[in-house]
């Protein structure tokens, strides 16, 4: 099945170089190209891509509004938003993945970065490193203003045990693979139980889960 993309950012030149980049693999193919964030908007509920790989600062409407109205349509619950940015972890991109991003990327990456990251977000994984999901939580997703009510952890009481066991871990950081070795369970067992969580918080992706995870306390970001 190919895997539909649109691209959106105000440089043309990097539009050209990421579509020529694209279009030679066979499992993928742009649908295409937005110069702002209003564009990419109208352009995603046109053609419904799997992705959208979104520049984060664009003229008139920026990448971080287009991204929150592409996350709230249920018309574009497939279609996946995965940031690009300068800085890998500046607060726009926090702000992006609360708004319902699948990840992001430096504009610095190779060409076999980006296309592993493109596939990764269209099956529904989020593109978040261990260190950059700690430091990312850290900084920007918990503190005073955004701790945990005090009844938050009953959004948790659909999950089973083990379910939140996974997310907590998924959380923190750690991949299927190192989650399986954690809990003495298979990779795939791993996934479905990351799965179930997603279904029951409608979570459209593992990074939406990582965010309810540190919203609803089940796991605390350690002090700065």
């Amino acid at each position: 099945m190919t895997i539909r993309v649109l691209l959106a950012d105000d440089q043309a030149l990097l539009r050209a170089t990421f579509r020529l980049l694209i279009d030679s693999r066979p499992d993928l193919e742009v649908v295409g190209e937005a110069a702002d964030g209003a564009q990419a908007v109208e352009l995603a509920r046109a053609h419904r891509p799997d992705v959208v790989l979104m520049d984060i600062r664009m003229p008139g409407t920026d990448g971080l509004s287009a991204t929150a109205t592409i996350c709230a349509d249920p018309q574009l619950n497939d279609t996946h938003v995965l940031i690009l940015t300068t800085f890998e972890l500046d607060e726009y991109v926090a702000q992006a993945l609360r708004a319902g991003a699948s990840g992001f990327l430096g504009k610095d990456v190779g060409p076999g970065e980006l296309l592993d990251a493109i596939r990764t977000v269209a099956a529904g994984d989020a593109l978040l490193s261990p260190q950059a999901t700690r430091t990312l939580i850290t900084r920007f997703l918990t503190g005073p203003e955004l701790g945990p009510a005090p009844d938050a952890l009953k959004r948790l009481d659909p999950l089973t045990g083990r379910e939140r066991e996974v997310m907590a871990l998924a959380a923190e950081g750690l991949d299927n693979n190192a989650i399986a070795a954690q809990l003495f369970l298979s990779p795939l067992t791993v996934r479905t139980h990351l799965h179930r969580a997603m279904a029951k918080l409608d979570a459209r992706d593992r990074a939406q889960l990582v965010v309810i995870a540190y919203q609803c306390g089940l796991v605390r970001a350690a002090p700065q």
